[in-house]
């Protein structure tokens, strides 16, 4: 991971770059602590607790006159949004900090459910231009100031095989179509709206079909929507989540499933899909970046914000950046300079040397990354995908 990565916004130094953490100058005056200890509600619509709960949870150990315990709760990117517009018009918000995907904060933007952070709080935090990677930092701007980026990866669009039952891996676009069809219902990717690898997968098809501008879904997507079309001939259904492909693909109901880096390592981790399991990408493969995101809803109380503010910017230090190697689930994960995977637990090491690849280097050093859709036009992909193609077939 220490060679360069070829991207349109930037050329990433791996992670050994030194970059200085600390930039510019800090809060004039410090936020008042709380009268006593917090309780803090933190949902989770991304799946990222189980990257950043350690980190989070060691905030509370190393500042317990701030917080004296996290209450954590799950749930599904698409209904956020208008749960959190309907707390904020009832004058009753009891969800403190959320961690999500671009997914549900592009559907917060839309509702207009955030906190403004940036630049009101700007000296809170570093220079984030010189503290995030250059990928990174291109999905933090995506976040307009309403939300920091967690963790960071290339993603994909990656397939995911049984090498022993595919033996003729398709290695481009149209010969995946061609591949589906003659195989009908075993090929399968999840609701963009609600799955990392369903979205990523979708907007690498652009640059895969050389569409028109892969960043317009509505109007420079002419070949993308039209193959959409005809591999839904050939599509069974599509899950609610991602997790539902990786079981299908393990136990054998379907033979070759969109994928990440993070979601080839970790369901190998965790045993969900055999671990001899193979990756391919197809001709003409762009990578489109992902990222998770830290925010606050509006009508938290201020007390409470100055207090997260504080938690947001412990998570950007490198200690806590560590924990984002996890086990392989945003490989690589870390998004600021500087955190080399000798700084990660023992066992994420351990899990990463395993279970992780060592063609991922020269992919990801030697293909383009890609931003991945701003707000309104992903907003706007995720409701002509679920009208067009796939809505019918969903399932939960």
């Amino acid at each position: 991971m220490r060679r360069s990565m070829i991207i349109r916004y930037g050329a990433i130094a791996g992670f050994a770059v030194t970059a200085a953490l600390s930039t510019g100058s800090h809060a004039q005056t410090a936020p008042a602590k709380p009268k006593q200890p917090l309780t803090i509600s933190v949902i989770d619509v991304a799946g990222d607790l189980q990257i950043s709960q350690p980190a989070i949870e060691k905030f509370k150990t190393d500042h317990p006159d701030l917080v004296s315990r996290f209450v954590f709760t799950k749930a599904t990117a698409p209904e956020l949004a208008a749960k959190l517009k309907a707390q904020q018009d009832a004058g009753r918000v009891d969800i403190d900090f959320v961690l999500t995907g671009n997914d549900a904060l592009a559907g917060g933007m839309e509702q207009g459910v955030w906190l403004e952070i940036l630049p009101k709080f700007q000296d809170r935090f570093a220079d984030l231009s010189k503290l995030y990677m250059p990928g990174a930092y291109a999905m933090q701007k995506m976040g307009r100031g309403q939300a920091f980026v967690i963790d960071w990866y290339p993603s994909g669009p990656l397939l995911e095989y049984a090498p022993a039952r595919v033996k003729d891996l398709p290695d481009s676009a149209e010969s995946l179509l061609t591949w589906c069809k003659a195989h009908p219902g075993r090929f399968m990717y999840a609701r963009p709206s609600n799955s990392g690898p369903g979205r990523t997968f979708v907007m690498g098809l652009p640059y895969l079909l050389g569409d028109k501008d892969p960043l317009d879904p509505v109007n420079g997507w002419e070949k993308t929507w039209s193959y959409l079309n005809e591999l839904d001939t050939c599509i069974e259904y599509y899950p609610g989540g991602t997790t539902a492909t990786m079981k299908e693909l393990g136990e054998g109901s379907r033979d070759i499933i969109a994928t990440t880096t993070g979601w080839d390592i970790n369901p190998r981790y965790l045993g969900i899909v055999p671990e001899d399991f193979k990756v391919a990408t197809l001709k003409g493969f762009h990578w489109v970046g992902d990222a998770n995101y830290m925010a606050i809803p509006k009508g938290v109380p201020q007390e409470k914000v100055d207090v997260l503010l504080q938690l947001i910017g412990y998570l950007l230090k490198p200690e806590q950046q560590a924990y984002m190697y996890d086990h392989g689930y945003m490989y690589p994960g870390p998004a600021i300079h500087n955190v080399p995977i000798e700084m990660a637990p023992k066992e994420s090491q351990d899990t990463i040397k395993k279970f992780g690849r060592p063609e991922y280097a020269a992919m990801i050093a030697d293909n383009p990354i890609e931003p991945p859709l701003d707000a309104k036009p992903l907003v706007a992909m995720f409701d002509k995908w679920d009208r067009e193609i796939g809505g019918s077939k969903a399932r939960q």
